[in-house]
């Protein structure tokens, strides 16, 4: 058994692109090799902002000999059919097939006995397959080279048992071709000449000598931990953000972090836009205080140690980021000069969407829907003003140099000129939930009109057909959906979706006939949508259906608080019983409705006097009993004291599935008893859809 080993050597990779393509050579690869029957015991793919480098172990010297087989035409097909089977097959003559009968009858079958080559000569074929193939979701080419690549490749790196594979890959053009070789480079400025090596553990070993940490978690942890241990030294802490540390990481090969300062001038700035300003443009750490407070301290993740420790690195990026929060000030200082309502005004030039007006259409729309909802301890003149100017810094300056602080800017300004905190908050807040890991506003204020804006974009843009297709969302629809429910859910509305839904048609002024369709469609979205947030939450599928099937979502409380108590019931032993008696009893009566006429059933009534067997008049007792209870507690919509009502005829069932024998000669019994079954299926069915629901294993 011996090691592979590749290294693809550019320029630098871009950071969003790194992840995937590791996990595109690693699949590409292996599957590959799973192909031409060569096995191995390890793979791992690794990135860095210069090289892609994959690393297999176990591999055989020779690959076994393998037979392939291709399926043709039937035996009596055209001559002109089997003549094109065998030339796709390579064959000259049937001699080399065989005949095998099969359902549509007798088939010609293609058997090539392939030998086996040496695995270093299937490696070096396969690396230029892989070249050609790999899916970069951008690439180009240079120089007059004809291949593409995601940036100007320079050196293929191929070592197959210690010994370097024979073979080269053309660029085309008058590029010269790269010869597959054992050496590489090490880190860019630290690191000079080419490096030579024999194996992975001495590629590796050799290129964190030369500065260059391979492993890309490793260098993720080293930037993490050195930036933490900087800050500490300033007294203050790192602001998490992952998404900036994988990003960060694909820039680097040698981390360094490195502290800079803000200047006491820039603090009165919003905190959302210095880290904005630093995360999407500099790529910085920002940091906070003892208080979670934003610090005026940034970390700077160098590629590269120098003389000066750094200190020529930190004053220059000190320097930049100046210039860029001297904008982001001026932007401040200036959208402060005029209030939101006057802001607003300028929402008519802005188009919402070409069949749904402008954003000031909008605006008018959320402003009466949010009012409407009735938020309890939700003043209606604060919604309404909140509504009003919710999307006023859309026309702000800030907001245009930042989309991304639409709103948070908005509650600054509004803050800024003291309109009422409910107002301020709700400005800031009404995008919100962005995700399931954002905050969910709970101010009443901020949830009827966070409600009101989801609403209105749901409603509109299915009113329109512009719904999600596929993977396709481009309005975001299923994530303004999620936030509707959040909102519910976590605010505890009993207000029903469907009149909220009706609230917001009502904005549109469409006719009244054409909304009953939106509202079974929107609904049966909303249904999907609560269906994967469920099941997220850890509730199993079949009961969420069940629960679906029986009340609809309407009622999202009562849905959740369904689901919650069926689910802890139902894990029970005796609800898993109920569960298997519910088949039972189904299973038996569609088995008779194949042999009989059970419609019958409908018109027999169960007479107490054929009762033959106190197990039969118990049931019947019981199911009496049961039924007049869970009723009751239906009507109510008390489903889960139903379901625990229905589970106490569970031992009654179980007696009379045990003792009696449907299935009787004489009819009149035996339809006396398939009616008692009948009842305990529809006295299930009262409470959840039996037939969704699973047995646990």
């Amino acid at each position: 058994m011996a090691e592979f080993l590749l290294e693809l050597f550019s320029e630098e990779i871009p950071a969003r692109f790194q992840k995937q393509a590791a996990d595109d050579l690693h699949k590409l690869f292996t599957d590959k090799l799973t192909a031409q029957g060569l096995g191995f015991t390890s793979a791992k793919a690794h990135v860095t902002p210069r090289r892609l480098a994959l690393v297999i172990d176990g591999l055989p010297l020779e690959q076994p000999a393998r037979s392939e087989e291709k399926k043709g035409p039937k035996v009596d097909a055209p001559s002109a059919a089997i003549e094109g089977f065998l030339k796709s097959a390579g064959l000259a003559s049937l001699d080399a097939c065989e005949q095998r009968d099969t359902p549509k009858g007798k088939v010609w079958f293609a058997i090539a006995n392939i030998p086996g080559r040496n695995t270093a000569e299937v490696l070096a074929d396969l690396i230029g397959e892989i070249l050609r193939e790999f899916p970069w979701k951008k690439s180009q080419n240079w120089a007059e080279g004809a291949f593409r690549w995601v940036r100007p490749l320079r050196s293929i790196l191929a070592l197959f048992d210690g010994k370097t594979l024979s073979g080269q890959f053309e660029l085309g053009g008058a590029q010269p071709a790269l010869v597959y070789g054992n050496t590489t480079e090490g880190h860019r400025f630290m690191s000079s000449g080419k490096i030579t090596v024999s194996n992975f553990a001495d590629y590796e070993k050799k290129l964190r000598a030369a500065h260059v940490i391979l492993d890309r978690e490793e260098r993720k942890q080293i930037i993490k931990t050195s930036a933490e241990a900087a800050l500490k030294a300033k007294g203050v802490t790192l602001k998490p953000d992952d998404g900036l540390l994988e990003e960060v990481c694909g820039l680097v090969e040698w981390p360094v972090a490195l502290v800079g300062k803000i200047d006491d001038a820039f603090m009165d700035v919003p905190p959302e836009v210095l880290v904005t300003t630093m995360r999407n443009n500099q790529k910085y750490f920002a940091s906070v205080d003892s208080n979670g407070k934003m610090s005026p301290y940034f970390v700077v993740i160098s590629n590269l140690e120098t003389a000066d420790k750094g200190a020529a690195i930190i004053a220059g990026n000190e320097r930049v980021l100046r210039a860029r929060f001297a904008d982001a000030k001026f932007f401040w200082d200036l959208d402060r000069a005029k209030k939101l309502a006057d802001y607003a005004k300028g929402l008519s030039a802005i188009t919402f969407h070409a069949k749904l007006g402008s954003v000031a259409d909008k605006v008018a729309r959320m402003e009466k829907l949010a009012v409407a909802l009735a938020i309890p301890g939700a003043e209606a003149k604060d919604v309404a003003l909140a509504a009003q100017v919710a999307k006023a810094d859309l026309v702000t300056g800030m907001v245009g140099e930042f989309p991304e602080l639409q709103g948070i800017m908005g509650g600054y300004y509004a803050r800024h000129e003291k309109l009422p905190p409910a107002v301020a908050s709700a400005i800031g807040e009404h995008y919100s939930p962005l995700g399931p890991s954002d905050a969910c506003p709970s101010a009443p204020v901020s949830v009827a009109v966070a409600l009101a804006d989801k609403l209105d974009t749901l409603v509109g843009f299915f009113g329109i057909d512009e719904k999600p297709t596929g993977s396709k969302d481009p309005y975001a629809l299923r994530r303004a959906a999620l936030g509707v429910l959040r909102l519910i859910i976590e605010n505890k509305l009993e207000r029903g979706l469907s009149q909220m839904i009706w609230d917001s048609w009502q904005t549109y002024g469409w006719a009244n006939e054409k909304f009953e369709d939106l509202r079974i469609e929107l609904t049966k979205f909303f249904s999907d949508r609560f269906s994967v947030m469920m099941r997220e939450r850890g509730y199993r599928h079949d009961i969420i259906a069940a629960a679906l099937a029986r009340g609809g979502l309407n009622e999202v409380q009562l849905a959740i608080s369904y689901i919650d108590q069926m689910q802890k019931l139902l894990e029970q032993p005796i609800g898993n019983n109920v569960v298997k008696l519910y088949r039972r009893s189904a299973n038996l009566l569609t088995a008779e409705q194949k042999k009989t006429n059970l419609s019958l059933l409908a018109k027999v009534q169960i007479n107490p006097l054929l009762f033959q067997l106190n197990e039969e008049k118990d049931l019947h007792q019981k199911l009496t009993e049961c039924e007049m209870a869970v009723q009751s507690l239906v009507d109510r919509k008390a489903y889960s004291e139903a379901l625990e009502e229905l589970f106490k005829a569970e031992k009654a069932i179980s007696a009379f599935f045990e003792k009696v024998l449907i299935n009787c000669d004489d009819p009149t019994i035996r339809n006396n008893r398939l009616a008692l079954v009948d009842a305990i299926r529809n006295l299930a069915l009262k409470v959840a859809d039996f037939r969704l629901l699973e047995e646990a294993r």
